[in-house]
């Protein structure tokens, strides 16, 4: 286990990749003023989140603390870091060409970005819920702004707007949640939490419990769990594609991220939290699905996928151990690649002047990209969770916990939800291949490097984890031992 004597210490290192994406969004807020060099903002923030990721794989397997105990470097905390930076950097290449195709180019963009990825950055790195706190609202701000990007547009400034109201509630939720927990345990350091959870649940079980439900709620609208989702679809559609790409996939896995430290390592004693993550994986998976069999609109169909996909996930906090929590995290790794995938493919046909982001712009796909609906075909195979890609193997994964668990009903239910999905994903192949009558065949889209290099990953991620899983299934294992 760490040691955890120097835990007073000021070590920087902790929070080395950190400062390298504070760094470099400084710089390009201190120039984008600039115009001859505003233009190098994405080379910048890129710069940064490559330094960022090198001082994250330097942190692996080199476990400490510091700053008073309130900064927990270990492997859990360091592989979402990768995860956040990995998704942001997808972001980064498929906004380039967005922005600069739609003319709303803004350098204070990127800057935004990589704020919000140190605020989730500080989320995963810590076991003590007021910088958890401090992490969330860091990542949070700069997500409310990036939903309305495009200031000329009413979808846009509703998207920003409705984030920002909901967020803020869920915010109140949750620091009033802390603050019942600290009433009940005189700190908000989880360690010190596990250490004297029986003599809190003795004496002030009511405020630690009530602290617990409202904590819940606030990491619930997060990640987007039924029936804290309604913000979600308004949100997803209305903000520019690249920022529901990022939307869809780093702030829930940051969510994640401080959940599973909460309540499978923090209060993993309390009876009640397996009911509860039951009904809210089962309300949250089948809404999701359901919801998404009636959408038009393919970023609102892919914001009622997430929503599923946050159920399946939930699935692992329903089970608990080790198994689980690896599970989880191999099934956000492989989730990030082939979601943004998708939405790499439906923002690049928006580059289209006048495209909409409807299916009846799908139509005759094939004919006139038949690369690009190939490619997005095989994220929807993904999303729907079809070998030999990585999403099969991510829900495998989490079914097979559950079923070893005892919890045969939970399993059954989401491989139900699983079969539901195929029909809306499997409708996405039909419109690309299959019809012909409405609309007309789109003109071809020259890919750009940036969007190349995104798709090259993302397809190479999707099916090269899908039939190679070892390396990565050993690091989601190597990466729960903060739970021992």
């Amino acid at each position: 286990m760490t040691d955890y004597v120097s835990a007073l210490s000021i070590d920087f290192s902790l929070i080395y990749p950190e400062i390298a994406l504070l760094v470099a969004a400084s710089i390009i807020l201190m120039t984008s003023f600039i115009r001859p060099v505003a233009r190098y903002a994405p080379a910048i923030a890129g710069t940064g989140m490559l330094v960022s990721l090198f001082f994250a794989i330097e942190q692996w397997g080199n476990a400490k603390a510091g700053f008073a105990g309130m900064i927990t470097c270990d492997n859990f905390g360091t592989m979402f870091k990768i995860i956040f930076i990995v998704a942001a950097g997808l972001t980064l290449l498929m906004a380039i060409r967005y922005f600069k195709a739609k003319g709303t180019e803004r350098p204070e963009f990127y800057a935004l970005l990589m704020m919000s990825v140190m605020g989730m950055m500080v989320m995963a790195n810590t076991t003590d819920l007021i910088v958890m706190f401090l992490g969330l609202e860091i990542m949070s701000l700069p997500l409310y702004i990036m939903a309305g990007m495009h200031r000329r547009s009413l979808e846009s400034n509703e998207a920003g707007i409705k984030y920002f109201v909901m967020g803020a509630f869920a915010s109140a939720f949750l620091l009033m949640g802390i603050a019942f927990i600290f009433g009940a345990a005189e700190t908000t350091n989880l360690r010190r939490i596990v250490t004297d959870f029986g003599y809190i649940v003795s004496h002030f079980g009511v405020y630690l419990y009530t602290g617990i439900a409202l904590t819940l709620v606030g990491f619930a609208f997060k990640i987007a769990a039924v029936p804290f989702h309604s913000w979600v679809p308004d949100v997803y559609q209305g903000a520019p594609t690249p920022v529901t790409a990022f939307f869809s996939v780093a702030p829930k896995a940051a969510g994640f991220a401080a959940m599973l430290r909460i309540f499978l390592f923090g209060f993993t004693e309390v009876a009640i939290l397996p009911e509860l993550f039951w009904v809210l994986a089962v309300l949250t998976m089948t809404v999701g699905n359901v919801l998404a069999l009636r959408q038009d609109n393919i970023k609102r169909m892919l914001a009622y996928s997430s929503i599923s996909h946050a159920g399946y996930i939930l699935m692992a906090l329903v089970v608990g151990g080790n198994e689980a929590i690896s599970a989880a995290i191999f099934y956000l790794c492989g989730y990030t690649l082939f979601n943004l995938g998708a939405f790499a493919v439906i923002s690049h046909l928006e580059t289209r002047r006048g495209a909409r982001s409807d299916f009846s712009e799908l139509v005759g796909l094939s004919r006139s990209n038949p690369y690009l609906a190939a490619v997005l075909a095989l994220f929807m195979f993904a999303l729907s969770g079809f070998p030999p890609t990585v999403g099969f193997l991510g829900k495998f994964y989490l079914f097979s916990a559950a079923v070893r668990a005892g919890l045969i009903s939970l399993a059954v239910i989401g491989v139900m939800n699983s079969f539901l999905s195929v029909y809306y994903y499997l409708r996405v192949v039909k419109t690309c291949y299959f019809d012909t009558e409405e609309g007309q065949a789109l003109e071809a889209v020259p890919f750009g490097a940036t969007t190349f290099v995104l798709l090259v990953i993302t397809v190479l991620g999707t099916l090269g984890l899908g039939f190679f899983p070892g390396p990565l299934l050993e690091y989601s294992k190597a990466a729960i031992f903060a739970f021992l």
